[in-house]
């Protein structure tokens, strides 16, 4: 592990007041949440172009009865928050990391502050959604994803609301927008920040993929961790090619370091 790169990271981040991370599918990887590209990634398996937005609105029976397996995919196996999860969410809780903007939908971020709820917990915007939860395209309403799913194992497809609605998967199906207030606060975050972490992500999908290049333009240092090459490595100050479970552990130890 390149540990003068990491102390040099440590040291830009003990005094800033605002840190922000984005973190991609690299970070969940090591918890077993499968990929959605790359070798052996979900769409390998499942045919992408059956989950777009624009299939719910003309088929919602069809696509719900396919999202029932790719849910399965997604979300069937024991997952837990690992130990890049944990440095991040104690960066914000005794450190400065303001905020966490995520690509994925996994919900572990959440999860890992769940059994602290501080006042310090760093912020979570989940960017593309949070497949845990389902949204009912009439009311809003949000509900748990689970007990949703298995109304449509049981027959109802799609799922509905009380007021009529279908339920949706609370999540940015391709051919839908982002929620712009979601990506404005990313944007407003990633300016404002002294240090901007871009973790596990190929920073390659956009708009997230442009956080890092906005930072960088703000005059915040920006720290990459992952394993491979990114086509913002250029505009970084520190880029890590470093397991995500042993890097942030280490990163987070030398934060809370005294001399």
């Amino acid at each position: 592990m390149d540990e003068t790169s990491l102390e040099r990271l440590a040291t830009d981040l003990r005094p800033a007041d605002s840190a922000v991370a984005l973190t991609g599918a690299g970070i969940s990887a090591p918890s077993g949440v499968p990929t959605f590209r790359g070798d052996d990634g979900v769409w390998d398996r499942f045919d992408q172009g059956q989950f777009t937005y624009g299939r719910f609105q003309r088929d919602p029976e069809g696509f719900w009865a396919d999202r029932i397996e790719l849910q399965r995919e997604l979300l069937g196996g024991n997952y837990e928050p690992n130990a890049a999860h944990e440095a991040l969410a104690a960066l914000g809780q005794t450190g400065p990391l303001r905020a966490i903007c995520t690509q994925n939908t996994d919900g572990l971020h959440g999860e890992t502050l769940e059994s602290t709820a501080a006042e310090s917990d760093p912020a979570i915007l989940e960017l593309h959604g949070n497949a845990r939860r389902v949204r009912c395209v009439d009311c809003g309403t949000r509900r748990d994803a689970d007990p949703i799913f298995g109304r449509a194992e049981d027959g109802e497809l799609p799922p509905r609301c009380e007021c009529g609605g279908a339920f949706k998967p609370d999540v940015v199906l391709f051919g839908e927008q982002l929620p712009a207030a979601v990506i404005q606060r990313a944007r407003s975050l990633a300016r404002e920040s002294d240090v901007f972490l871009a973790i596990g992500s190929s920073l390659v999908v956009e708009p997230a993929a442009s956080l890092p290049r906005l930072a960088a333009d703000a005059g915040a240092t920006v720290g990459i961790v992952n394993l491979e090459a990114t086509p913002c490595d250029g505009v970084a100050d520190v880029v890590f090619r470093e397991d995500v479970t042993q890097a942030l552990p280490r990163l987070r130890e030398l934060v809370e370091s005294v001399d």
